[in-house]
Formats: structure tokens, C-alpha cells, sequence
């Protein structure tokens, strides 16, 4: 649901502030191709909405799932309620959504890739996607398969309140992960009496060859093994009743910058009653197939601040060993119903901006640190270098503005406490603070708009400040400050919801002098999506809404199937009109070509148009067939592309046509959808 309300325009810089323009910017690693702004950016974003982080098109958002990579590009999942209502005792059940994306900053959205309430057990919980490659599951080479939380078939008054049996099952696709049906109704790793068992990480151990699943049981992680991701053998648990409930586990391997190759075994935790964070907790040490050995008792914390959640890593598929990416909710849920993004642009849901995470030793130990990923550059639409400003007391500067990043080294010798002063109201009263005193770094949103009702305002890190110097990388975007501290040693991730005007920016210092050298403001464009449209899923009991039909299939309607690639209950299939000699066709209302591709599934007979007889789809515009596919002789639906952009802007329909009366005289067509 997009709001009616403008595009804010971009304020002109105040003062005497020397701007020019980005040309070119480089990327390194995987995250090179195909980074540009999305046509989206072209659209009018709402009052509320990021500028430059993913947001989910509309109603509700949580876990982010880790990504796979598939056809040169990230497929990310996540958790997606198109029923919500922000009413916080409903439970109106979440699917897995699709986002692809080349570089984890523009990404392109493609609808919602396992549908909940299609089966027994109800909705889709978090879980994770792995792309087989060897077939070990018996999918296909190459089927994205996914380990998924569910309730055992739930009653209906469990489903009112999610409060079914928690089992992991298993959904697949054939068709590059965008489509994924389950693999029957019962689980593969069943439940066992257990009150919490949800959010399986599966990995791929290669030196055992064999899966390996991590499953959260509130306080601990239980481990699992299996040779083909049906039967899992349970081999391990880890303990930990003093860092809350525990959710989301994640392990991975990773080699640091002295070429020391650790594993990394981390979970999404509540530290409050220790006095640390509700984020990513994580611990370095190593892992036999069966069991982690930890390098130290207590964990480190990947975020500091306070809505940082649920958070997934994925590996840099150019370079798997050397960094890794990562992104976390930016929301808590202790007050994940209080963003105003709701009642004013009607959806809820933002992630972090995408990190580059990697390792780094410290003497005998080692820590992991994350910069936002580079090709956040290739979306920069003006860069605003200030120079050094030397500051003693507070400074207001020209600059306004709520979406950009502020880059400084910040240099002193007396001074007790430092920082830049953020979202700041026309009379100064309401402000977020990021900076640094003698003894931590912190970030504050005390003094603005924050999360209703929450305490916590201040996060907080060690810091040394005899060193006398600081490095600051500090993102502000809309209703999210995200501060990188010494190159990302530490990082502190808030929701800061300052009213729509509060954009002015100042620095201060206490305790004598400081100079910010180099401070450079970036601005960058939009990376909102324009949402998938569904053009037909033939899941009722006519061909759709505004669909026509001529011949044979004019008394017809969809088909109840059970093919391999299936979406739904039911397909397209022109059998229905009387067998193989059934002729005519089925069209589409008329739309406009407003998105990127038309992606849909075909099967059936392999009469190509213009070969007469024709089995085949096409695409119409003007009336004629600009596109078109056919079948290939067989049930198996595949996937079909097809870039429109050549057509943007102009009428056209979907039309299927069957033309042919002898052997595979019938198509079978499902899933009809265009997105960017």
C-alpha cells in the first residue's frame, strides 16, 4: 500500500559548500555487476520510507533469510505478512517474499516465492535456502531447497495464536528459486516434545560432504547432520540459559586478515540482562562436523545499537573465504508495532543497509568488523566535501537533510566528548547524538523521535580516547542511523524516528578543540521497489479477473495439478477444453508494461507459433505477438524470461493460444508475473 504523498525534493546544500558529482565509482568483489539505481527511483517515495535501504513494498516485514546466489544474482527471502494490520495480537501468519538483487543494494522485488496457508501447516516461519548443487535431495542439479520452520499440522485455534507444534520442513524449486512448493506435509526434522525449535541454518560442510542444520531451542542451538536434506541425524547442542532467548543461529567459515581460517558460530540473542546487546552475538573457534569448540566463553557482539535482529550472513561468492555479507531488521521486538512508517506510508519493515563483514586479529584473539558494502558508492548522486572544520563548543552546519552518509577523522588532544549531531529540529531541541568521550563511543536518540515507549536510548562501545583520534562513517536514512566506528570495530544500528523537517546537522565538542577533517556528505538515489504484479495464478475457479477466452476454452477454467514446478493448487492447462483437440485461446486483461521482465511457467506440447498448429504464449502489444514461448513435449513446467523494457510505457496482454488437435496438442501455463 504506497501512499499518495511526493517525492521530498532534494534540498539544495547552504552556505559555501563545494559539490560535484560521482563518475564512475568501482566496486570490488561480487557485488560489481549490474549496480544501478533502479528505475524505482523514478517513483515518489512516502514520508517515512528509506531513501537508500530495503524496505519491504508494503504491510510487514521481520527476518531477513540468508541469500543464495542464483543466475549471477543474490535471491533474498524474507519474512513477508501481506494481512498485517499493526495489531500486535493478530496473527495473520508470514511467507517467504523474493528480492534479487546483482550488488545487495538495488534490489528488484518479485513477489512472494512459497505462499503461506497453501498446505497443513499454515504459515512459513524463518528458515534458509541452499542451492544443491550435487542433487543430493533428488531435486535436480541445481534446485534451491529450503529448511523451513512450520507448525505441525496446527488446529485452527493454534493458528490463531502460532502456538502449534514447531517442526522443520522442507519446500523446493526448480525453477531458480522463485516459485517453491513443500515437499509433502510432514516434517523431516519432527518437533520432540519441544516448546521452542525453529529457525534452522542449514550449511554445506564440503570436507565431510554432508548438510549440516543449526536449530534454535530458546536456550541453546541443537546440531544436525544429513547427506541429502531429508533424513537429519541430531548430533550436537549448545548451552547458554544466561543471553536470553535465542534465535536465528548462523555458522560459517571465514579466514582472517593474517590467513588464519576460522569458524564462526553466532545467533541472534538477548543480552540486556548482562548489559549488552539484543543483536548478533557470535564466537570465533572451530568446527569438526559434529561439534563447536569455542575460542572464548563470551560472545562479541557483530551491532551494538539497538535494532539490529534476526540478522543472516551470506558468503561473497567471488571470494567465499575472505569476506561475507550481512543484514540484520532494524526493528526490536519489544516495540516492533510503534514505527510510524505504518499509519503514515502503510508498511513496516526496514533492514540494515548490506555489510561486508570480515576478520581481523587482535593479538591472540579475533573479532569480526563490517563496513557498509562498496557498492553503496554507485548510487551516490552528489558528494559534498566540507573540508576540516576545527569545532570547540557545538557548530551548526549548512547542510540539511535525512538521508546520507557523513564521513569524518576526527582529531583532538583535550577534548572529553565529541560527535555530530543528527536530525536536529529548527529550534535544536530534538537531535540524535553520535560521538565518542574518553571512555566509549556511543550513539543517542534520547532527545527525538524513538521507538514508543522504550528505554532504550543510548547504546553504548569501549573506546580509548587518549588516542586522541576517531574515525566516523555515519548513515542516516529516514527513520535509521547506522554509525561505523574506526572502520567498523564497532557499530551501533538504531530506528531514529525524527519527525518529517528535522534535518539539521550540526558538530560539537567539550573540553576543548576538535578538528573533523575531511567531512564529506553523500547522498544517494532511491532504491525503493516497484512491487511484482501478478498478471495470473489461475488458483480460481475462472481463468481471472478481466481474462478471456475464446473456442474450446471459453466454458473452461483452471486445472487441479500436481506438476513439478507447480505454484498453487492449480495451473492454466488447455487440456481442460477437451483434450488435445481443444483450440482457442486465453488473453489477459491489458496492462501497461510498467516493470522490467514478464517471468512465468510453461509445459506442454512443442508446437512453436508461426510452425501452424501453435501451442504457444505470447506477448502482445498492439495486438501483435512480440514474445512468445512454447512447450517442449513434456509435464515438467519451466521457467521463462522475458525483458520487456524495449515496451515500457505501452498496452499489451498475455495471451495463451492453442491451436493444435494431434499429440501434445495442449499447454500448461502458470504463474504469470511482471516485475523489475
Amino acid at each position: 500500500m504506497e501512499s499518495a504523498s511526493g517525492r521530498r525534493s532534494a534540498r539544495r546544500v547552504a552556505g559555501a559548500l563545494t559539490v560535484f558529482a560521482v563518475i564512475g565509482a568501482g566496486v570490488a568483489g561480487a557485488l560489481t555487476s549490474g549496480s544501478e539505481v533502479s528505475a524505482a527511483a523514478a517513483a515518489e517515495p512516502d514520508e517515512y520510507r528509506a531513501q537508500y535501504h530495503f524496505t519491504v513494498p508494503d504491510h510487514w516485514k521481520n527476518d531477513p533469510q540468508r541469500p543464495v546466489f542464483v543466475d549471477g544474482k543474490f535471491h533474498y527471502y524474507y519474512l513477508y505478512n501481506s494481512d498485517y494490520d499493526a495489531d500486535p495480537t493478530a496473527n495473520f501468519g508470514t511467507a517467504w517474499r523474493l528480492a534479487t538483487s546483482y550488488d545487495g543494494v538495488v534490489f528488484a522485488d518479485q513477489g512472494v516465492a512459497a505462499p503461506k496457508k497453501t498446505n497443513a501447516n499454515y504459515d512459513l516461519w524463518s528458515g534458509s535456502a541452499v542451492v544443491d548443487h550435487a542433487n543430493t535431495a533428488g531435486f535436480g542439479a541445481g534446485a534451491v531447497v529450503m529448511l523451513v520452520t512450520q507448525m505441525d499440522h496446527p488446529t485452527l485455534a493454534q493458528q490463531a495464536n502460532a502456538s502449534g507444534p514447531q517442526a522443520q520442513f522442507l519446500w523446493y524449486s526448480t525453477d531458480g528459486g522463485r516459485n517453491f512448493r513443500p515437499y509433502g506435509e510432514q516434517p523431516v526434522i519432527a518437533n520432540g516434545g519441544r516448546a521452542d525449535f525453529r529457525d534452522p541454518k542449514v550449511v554445506w560442510d564440503a570436507e565431510r560432504s554432508r548438510w549440516v542444520a543449526l536449530i534454535a531451542e530458546r536456550d541453546r542451538v541443537s546440531f544436525y547432520t544429513s547427506p541429502d536434506l531429508k533424513a537429519w541425524t541430531r548430533t550436537w547442542e549448545y548451552v547458554n540459559p544466561g543471553i536470553g532467548t535465542i534465535e536465528c543461529p548462523d555458522l560459517f567459515r571465514i579466514r582472517a586478515d593474517d590467513g588464519t581460517v576460522k569458524w564462526v558460530f553466532g545467533v541472534s540473542a538477548n543480552g540486556y540482562a548482562t548489559n549488552e546487546p539484543a543483536t548478533f552475538a557470535y564466537w570465533t573457534g572451530s568446527f569438526d562436523g559434529t561439534s563447536f569448540a569455542f575460542d572464548q566463553t563470551a560472545p562479541q557482539w557483530l551491532d551494538h545499537g539497538f535494532d539490529w535482529y534476526g540478522a543472516v550472513t551470506w558468503e561473497d561468492p567471488v571470494a567465499p573465504l575472505d569476506r561475507r555479507y550481512a543484514v540484520g531488521w532494524m526493528n526490536n521486538w519489544d516495540y516492533a508495532h510503534s514505527t510510524p512508517t505504518w499509519s503514515a506510508d502503510g508498511f513496516n519493515g526496514t533492514d540494515s543497509i548490506t555489510r561486508e563483514i570480515r576478520l581481523a586479529r587482535d593479538g591472540s584473539s579475533f573479532h569480526l568488523v563490517s563496513q557498509p558494502v562498496a557498492a553503496l558508492a554507485d548510487i551516490a548522486t552528489r558528494i559534498t566535501p566540507l573540508g576540516d572544520v576545527t569545532v570547540d563548543g557545538f557548530l551548526p552546519l549548512g547542510y540539511r537533510g535525512d538521508a546520507y552518509q557523513l564521513e569524518a577523522e576526527v582529531s583532538w588532544q583535550a577534548a572529553t566528548n565529541i560527535g555530530v549531531q543528527l536530525r536536529q529540529s529548527a529550534d535544536g531541541t530534538r537531535h540524535a547524538d553520535v560521538g565518542v568521550t574518553e571512555t566509549y563511543a556511543y550513539l543517542n536518540r534520547g532527545q527525538t523521535g524513538r521507538p514508543a515507549g522504550t528505554w532504550k536510548t543510548e547504546s553504548r562501545t569501549p573506546f580509548d580516547g587518549t588516542a586522541g583520534t576517531v574515525r566516523l562513517r555515519i548513515l542516516v536514512d529516514r527513520t535509521t542511523v547506522e554509525v561505523f566506528v574506526d572502520d567498523g570495530r564497532h557499530v551501533h544500528s538504531s530506528q531514529v524516528f525524527a519527525p518529517p523537517g528535522d534535518d539539521g546537522l550540526a558538530l560539537y565538542s567539550t573540553g576543548g578543540p576538535a578538528t573533523f577533517h575531511d567531512v564529506t556528505i553523500t547522498e544517494f538515489g532511491s532504491v525503493a521497489q516497484r512491487p511484482a504484479r501478478l498478471l495470473g495464478d489461475f488458483e480460481g475457479a475462472t481463468w481471472g479477473s478481466g481474462w478471456t477466452a475464446t473456442g474450446d476454452f471459453a466454458g473452461a477454467a483452471p486445472t487441479t495439478a500436481q506438476l513439478r514446478s507447480q505454484v498453487g493448487s492449480r495451473i492454466a492447462d488447455t487440456f481442460a477444453g477437451g483434450g488435445d483437440a481443444a483450440t482457442g485461446t486465453i488473453t489477459s486483461p491489458s496492462f501497461t508494461v510498467d516493470r522490467n521482465f514478464v517471468h512465468f511457467l510453461i509445459g506442454g506440447g512443442n508446437h512453436a507459433l508461426g510452425v501452424e498448429p501453435a501451442t504457444s504464449v505470447q506477448l502482445l502489444v498492439d495486438g501483435q505477438p512480440v514474445r512468445t514461448a512454447t512447450g517442449d513435449d513434456s509435464p515438467d513446467l519451466r521457467r521463462v524470461e522475458w525483458d520487456v523494457r524495449e515496451f515500457a510505457g505501452r498496452t499489451a496482454q498475455f495471451q495463451i493460444l492453442d491451436d493444435a488437435t494431434g499429440a501434445w496438442g495442449h499447454l500448461m501455463v502458470d504463474q504469470v508475473v511482471l516485475s523489475d
